[in-house]
């Protein structure tokens, strides 16, 4: 064991640039970093720039360091598919050959919002592609003047289901969200993850969203570095959505956060703890508060808040500690649409005593991260999965 410790941060959707086939997805020229960075009127990340990511890609605000205390490269994904799920899985070492089903052009089918209108006893509206706090404007009053329900989806590969808190109730709003979990297991309808979308307020002006989020995913089709890691004793723990994403499979302890905020003051909590093993979290926000709604400069602020939140971590970190920052897919707020862009990720590592530093050759897939995870504990990763580990280059 070299590391005792393992902490690996997904920054959901820091793409750092369009991937060789991002036109398949109709991605070319796409740079969520990038683009953020030129609409900022300055931007200030001393210390993702001390690992060295303004040396992975060249930024207009942020000058190049001439002595990075981390490790850096870029990995490209091998998954058909730019989501979360396929991302995240395939950072444990699973490869998605089929994209997971979308259905944003044109809603779901009519015999699926049959059936879930049947299960539910409630009339469905909404069932198209969009935006969660516009939905809730256009429709919530609605839901609750007619006791309807909104269903609704995105460029992801989702279905996601609105309930108010006080008059739907959370039970109940989760019960449908099971229904549909179990309707959406047939190959023909079926999505990544159903989520549970609660909100609170009178009318369309003060109707908000809250933290009882629950996401209903697929279950990973075969073990993950995560399951290793459990099956030979060592803690996994779990920050952020990353419970939701593999199912829990895999996951020994998880928290939930309202925020990417609070996910690294999570983080920042457990590493002054003592563990031995894998504490991987993911921080939605950059993904869904600023990407999704076409946000550069709330995804730039939100990066900046981040930035202070890492530099506290790296204080608390121990010598025996590895640091690896990430993305699981671009979202480029400046591009068109709302989708997530087919992009390379960056991955920054830290640890104290890195016998070198700087540039690192280009990782040819996600799946580095967990094979080196899983190396450094003296395992192997699963049949079938994918990965090659760089754990010696560290």
């Amino acid at each position: 064991m070299k590391y005792k410790r393992i902490f690996t941060i997904v920054i959901d959707s820091l793409g750092i640039g369009a991937m060789e086939d991002a036109a398949m997805y109709g991605d070319e020229g796409s740079d969520t970093l990038g683009h953020i960075d030129e609409k900022m009127e300055s931007f200030h990340i001393p210390n993702l720039r001390k690992l060295g990511l303004a040396n992975l890609h060249p930024l207009k605000h942020v000058a190049r360091i001439e002595e990075p205390i981390g490790l850096y490269t870029r990995l490209k994904e091998q998954s058909a598919g730019k989501d979360t799920m396929s991302g995240h899985w395939e950072m444990m070492g699973l490869r998605i050959q089929k994209p997971f089903q979308t259905f944003s052009e044109n809603g779901f089918p009519k015999e699926l919002i049959a059936e879930l209108e049947k299960r539910t006893g409630r009339h469905i509206i909404g069932n198209k592609a969009a935006s969660g706090t516009e939905i809730l404007k256009e429709l919530g009053e609605r839901e609750l003047k007619y006791n309807e329900l909104i269903v609704y989806t995105s460029a992801d590969s989702v279905l996601q289901i609105c309930g108010h808190e006080e008059y739907m109730g959370l039970d109940t709003l989760y019960e449908y969200c099971r229904i549909a979990r179990e309707l959406t297991m047939e190959p023909k309808w079926r999505v990544g993850r159903v989520i549970a979308r609660p909100y609170i307020g009178k009318d369309a002006h003060s109707f908000q969203r809250t933290s009882n989020r629950h996401d209903y995913a697929l279950k990973p089709f075969g073990k993950t570095a995560l399951n290793v890691l459990c099956e030979a004793g060592y803690d996994v723990i779990g920050i952020g959505k990353i419970r939701d994403i593999f199912d829990g499979e895999g996951i020994r302890e998880a928290y939930t956060s309202k925020s990417s905020i609070e996910g690294m003051d999570q983080t920042i909590v457990l590493a002054q703890k003592d563990f031995c093993g894998l504490c991987f979290v993911n921080l939605v926000d950059f993904d869904a508060k600023w990407g999704h709604r076409r946000d550069p400069l709330g995804y730039g602020k939100e990066l900046e808040a981040f930035d202070c939140k890492l530099g506290e971590l790296l204080q608390v970190l121990k010598d025996d500690d590895l640091l690896m920052i990430c993305a699981d897919h671009g979202n480029d707020p400046t591009f068109k649409g709302s989708d997530h862009t087919r992009e390379y990720v960056p991955l920054l590592l830290y640890a104290k005593h890195f016998n070198h530093t700087g540039r690192l050759r280009d990782g040819d897939s996600f799946a580095l991260i967990g094979a080196t995870i899983v190396d450094n504990f003296g395992l192997t990763m699963p049949k079938g999965t994918i990965g090659t580990s760089i754990l010696k280059e560290l």
